[in-house]
């Protein structure tokens, strides 16, 4: 489990948001690594978090940069049960999560945005 950013861009409500959103993003060579959409907002993970942010302000967007969690999983049966109940065990609010599977290595990586981010990150450092 590791802290990122993530970019929390605000979408118009209307066709090809999303569309115009991901074509200004390639034109300025900018790789998606991870994306969510739910109704009106974009949450995306990028290399250059800072770069990326400035440049959708420049456009007209409007950009917050929030630091999440990524969780690295295998993917079977319970690992996810695993990690979110540890965390709302301790009462700690998972706000949102969003993964992938990468289907060559057929891990999980899911980010989680939760209340308390050092205490979660203490819930599982190595020993």
């Amino acid at each position: 489990m590791e802290k990122i950013q993530e970019l929390y861009v605000i979408l118009v409500d209307e066709p090809n948001a999303l569309g115009h959103l991901c074509t200004f993003i390639a034109e300025k060579k900018v790789n998606i690594e991870t994306i969510a959409v739910f109704g009106d907002s974009a949450k995306l993970i990028v290399k250059n978090t800072e770069k990326t942010k400035n440049l959708l302000e420049k456009n007209g967007y409007t950009v917050e940069i929030r630091d999440v969690l990524r969780v690295v999983l295998e993917n079977k049966p319970g690992e996810l049960a695993y990690v979110t109940s540890r965390i709302g065990h301790v009462g700690i609010n998972i706000k949102y999560m969003y993964s992938e599977i990468n289907p060559r290595n057929k891990k999980v990586y899911a980010i989680l945005d939760v209340d308390d981010l050092a205490t979660t990150l203490s819930l599982f450092k190595e020993a």
